[in-house]
């Protein structure tokens, strides 16, 4: 397949970066498929009753996103893909044919089932081949949000993700007069290819911000000259930029909402008053979401497709592969704006709220960009220009003992810098109370995963029987990626035993973000809730934190370890996990 490239030296241009805000309307065109489009994923509203069987195509398409018309990769006809409902108790079976001329594969991102359903292939499952069909079949124990995506090569970052509904089988806890699905996603004409050879070539291909002459004097003048020296010459001595937020950029990605650029604006309809569910995915291959409707409170009440205790929010930031379900309730007319800046603010998706269609809610401005700190780098928080977040000392009450030790010296895997590992975090610390970078002190209430308490207590109350300590790594000027400063083809499988209960303790090495996912179990976050732990999916890992979860290791097979950047992890940061 043959997309669209870009030189550094001339497509990449201030031009091209408002394109990839989003200037053109979208439009995905399928030709002649053979299947019936399900529920419309452009609209964001699910169908009113779930289904058992589903039959899904995998097909190219042709897809006009930024105004240039690329091949890509969808599920019958659509960029997303059809919603799919379903009801928690019920089996369902999905017929999944590939019409690609290449393998290809669905993954029930968060749904417990067994491996050889999962959709990895290499692992329990052997993917599916041009021109064949296989069958999904499994019972559901679970309802939420979740989603559905490709896990073969960059079909996912070309299009091939969609969302998932779970009734549950006794009805909802809160009442609600309508919901919408809110898909979001980072849409490029690049082939994928083409960005991991640029990226390999220079990890700042698609960082355009870096500091400048003109940032040294501003910040001599705000934060001192010996301050502002002595933090230039502590990042030139790592060889790191403070401004390494994500690995791409609103350069080269245009952010979507249901298929929508922003030009385009996806609107909701509502009736004043009522109360409305929007249910956040983040289908995006690399971007990291920070999202508010201004004017508007946010009610969290699920995350990652379990329920918590309500949290009243104005903000909440969203990891690669999260879900977050919450309910907001217009008083008046609007229109209201639902806003998702990229977290190094190179640009949005956004979409409307509003009481008649054709109606555009008011655009906010940008928040502006997050700097990495030395906190970021593993240094604890030594910072002297960074205050100390108060929701911090909301911890200090907290039992930690398990988070504040090393592993013993044959367990924990001796780092040193070297081609595959850049950085170590020499004093990580726990942050599961800080918003992120960008967040904090930003004067909005921003939702934390300290916040995070389950409506009800934890199914396996047994302590875990051993503790699996995995230190995240990487080299950005080389672009490797891994676990414990080895890529995938270096590294042995975990091995689990069925039926034992394990702490996994992550230490994250790297100066960013790492949205961590288990596939096949839950994880359990450790955050001071005790016996009322969120179970999730997906984890964020900040960097330079330290932060642990429980696993109850109740299914056979092989399953997948990774982090959901999907380039992170098709560079390395990748692991089987052998359940026996």
């Amino acid at each position: 397949m043959t997309l669209v490239s870009h030189a550094k030296g001339g497509a990449l241009t201030r031009r091209r970066f408002v394109t990839g805000a989003g200037i053109w309307g979208a439009l995905v065109t399928a030709g002649t498929s053979p299947h019936a489009r399900a529920q419309s994923p452009m609209t964001g509203q699910p169908a009113a009753t779930p289904s058992t069987r589903f039959d899904l195509g995998i097909e190219r398409l042709h897809a006009n996103m930024t105004g240039h018309r690329v091949r890509a990769v969808g599920v019958n006809g659509s960029i997303p893909a059809p919603i799919l409902r379903w009801r928690q108790g019920d089996t369902v079976e999905l017929n999944v044919t590939n019409h690609l001329h290449e393998d290809s594969s669905i993954h029930w991102h968060g749904i417990r089932l067994p491996a050889a359903m999962d959709g990895v292939p290499g692992l329990s499952f052997a993917g599916i081949p041009p021109g064949e069909t296989f069958t999904y079949r499994f019972r559901l124990h679970q309802s939420g949000t979740y989603w559905y995506h490709s896990h073969s090569g960059f079909q996912e970052q070309q299009g091939m993700y969609g969302a998932i509904i779970i009734d549950p089988r006794h009805g909802e806890t809160h009442h609600y007069d309508r919901e919408y699905v809110m898909v979001l996603s980072d849409w490029t004409d690049v082939a994928p290819a083409d960005i991991v050879s640029n990226l390999k070539f220079d990890s700042d291909y698609y960082n355009f911000r870096q500091r400048t002459v003109g940032t040294l004097f501003h910040d001599m003048r705000h934060k001192g000259i010996s301050a502002t020296l002595r933090d230039r010459l502590q990042w030139g001595g790592m060889n790191m930029a403070p401004t390494d937020i994500l690995d791409v950029s609103g350069i080269i990605y245009t952010y979507l909402l249901n298929g929508h650029s922003p030009q385009a604006n996806w609107t909701g309809l509502f009736g004043p008053g009522e109360r409305i569910r929007l249910r956040f995915i983040n289908a995006s291959s690399m971007t990291l979401f920070d999202i508010r409707i201004p004017g508007l409170e946010m009610t969290v009440i699920q995350a990652d497709g379990n329920e918590v205790e309500p949290v009243t929010i104005d903000e909440f930031r969203i990891g690669t592969a999260e879900t977050y379900d919450v309910l907001v309730t217009p008083r008046g007319s609007g229109p209201y704006t639902i806003f998702a800046q990229a977290e190094d603010r190179t640009g949005y998706a956004r979409g409307t709220l509003a009481t008649r269609a054709g109606v555009s809610g008011p655009i906010p401005p940008m928040d502006p960009r997050p700097l990495r700190t030395m906190t970021d780098m593993g240094m604890g928080n030594m910072d002297m220009h960074t205050p100390s977040s108060p929701k911090s000392k909301e911890m200090e009450g907290m039992d930690m003992s398990h988070m504040t030790h090393d592993m013993p010296a044959h367990a924990t895997p001796r780092l040193r810098p070297g081609v595959e590992v850049q950085s170590i975090a020499m004093m990580p610390i726990n942050r599961l109370a800080e918003a992120g970078d960008g967040l904090d002190h930003n004067g909005r209430r921003v939702l934390t995963y300290a916040d995070l308490r389950a409506t009800i207590a934890g199914a396996d109350p047994r302590p875990p029987s051993r503790e699996i300590t995995l230190h995240l790594t990487g080299n950005m000027q080389r672009f490797i990626w891994g676990f414990d400063g080895k890529k995938f083809s270096e590294a042995d499988a975990i091995r689990l035993t069925l039926g034992e209960r394990v702490r996994f303790i992550v230490i994250n090495d790297t100066m960013m973000e790492h949205p961590i996912h288990l596939h096949g179990f839950w994880s359990e976050l450790e955050n001071g809730q005790g016996e009322y732990r969120p179970y999730k999916h997906t984890i964020i890992v900040k960097p330079g934190e330290r932060l642990s979860y429980l696993v109850t290791v109740d299914e056979p097979g092989m399953w997948a370890y990774h982090c959901h950047l999907l380039y992170h992890m098709e560079l390395g940061m990748f692991r089987t996990v052998i359940v026996s």
